[in-house]
């Protein structure tokens, strides 16, 4: 089902830049507490995970899995403000930071990507086990929402959320990756690089990554697109034989039909980060998925409101609706 938004912007906010930029600014400042809590992994490695509370094993209390997007982290302001929202709901929040990401460099040469799951199906699992009186829920924004996306068509009727919201999903990743490189969007493709190249070169102060990539550590710094990066540096490490063998891989339109369990996508028109092949049509659906597309919002922005310089953050709102809706 593919559905008009109720989402309205803020008056003095209806740039798509501004949308996008405007919580980093108000909630530059947000305090967040948390509790951290490390999982050491089959593999040798290791995942953090950031509660709002630390639950026993007899609590009743929904729990909210939050996957942040790329490079993101608990430092993200996005990830901060949902985390305090389902708090404020009465429902525990736990963050998952992806392997590599809060500025902690993994112990693999592996990281993450945007089809990598397992991850993902692990903390899933074993929050299931360890917390057996519990719903579950999750939420994910930009590459975590497409990372959720496979993950819930994979899992079928095995997947142990109750319902999912992916926010701004590059569902099309390799037309979101040509889309991101054009134009002004291309002020975001050199942020999200400059931190892929830092968390990089991170990595391999702790991980020798010459047998797996073609380019040494002084060469790696002439990347200067996404595309690059992902066909250099995050395909290789990952088994993918190049950036397109990657995005067609982990794109998660293709498993959108598969889905059996209550998920909501939430997108907008003007998105300055991916392109409108990234909005699926009925056609990719499955009978459990709803695609709630707005005229404006930016890239997780979606800041309603009618104070001057005081934003609403509708995605908040709708993602708690969303999931109480399926408590």
């Amino acid at each position: 089902m593919i559905i008009e938004s109720h989402f309205k912007p803020a008056w003095w906010l209806t740039n798509r830049h501004m949308q996008t930029i405007w919580q980093k600014i108000e909630r530059r400042k947000l305090p967040c507490p948390t509790v951290l809590k490390r999982l050491e992994l089959p593999d040798g490695d290791f995942l953090d995970l950031h509660w709002t509370q630390l639950p026993n094993k007899d609590d009743t209390r929904n729990i909210v899995l939050v996957l942040h997007g790329l490079e993101g982290s608990i430092k993200s302001t996005y990830a901060r403000g949902m985390l305090n929202a389902i708090r404020a709901k009465g429902d525990i929040g736990v963050l998952l930071h992806f392997r590599s990401c809060g500025g902690l460099a993994n112990r693999l040469a592996r990281a993450y990507h945007s089809g990598e799951t397992s991850d993902l199906a692990f903390v899933a699992n074993w929050l299931k086990t360890h917390f057996p009186q519990s719903s579950l829920f999750a939420v994910g924004f930009s590459l975590g929402g497409n990372v959720l996306c496979k993950y819930a068509g994979e899992q079928l009727n095995n997947n142990p959320f109750k319902a999912s919201v992916a926010i701004c999903p590059p569902l099309n990743l390799s037309a979101s990756c040509q889309y991101i490189m054009k134009g002004t969007s291309k002020i975001y493709q050199k942020y999200l690089l400059d931190m892929m190249m830092d968390n990089i070169a991170r990595k391999m102060q702790r991980v020798d990554l010459s047998k797996y990539l073609k380019i040494d550590a002084h060469s790696y710094r002439k990347i200067k697109t996404l595309w690059q990066f992902d066909d250099l540096i995050t395909a290789p490490l990952h088994g993918f034989k190049n950036a397109e063998d990657y995005y067609q891989q982990s794109a998660g339109m293709q498993f959108l039909k598969q889905v059996e369990r209550p998920l909501l996508v939430l997108q907008a028109k003007d998105d300055p980060f991916l392109s409108e092949k990234c909005i699926p049509t009925t056609n990719d659906l499955s009978h459990k998925v709803t695609v709630e597309v707005s005229r404006k919002g930016g890239h997780v922005g979606y800041v309603s409101g009618t104070k001057l310089f005081k934003g609403d953050y509708w995605m908040e709102k709708r993602t708690l609706q969303f999931i109480h809706n399926h408590a």
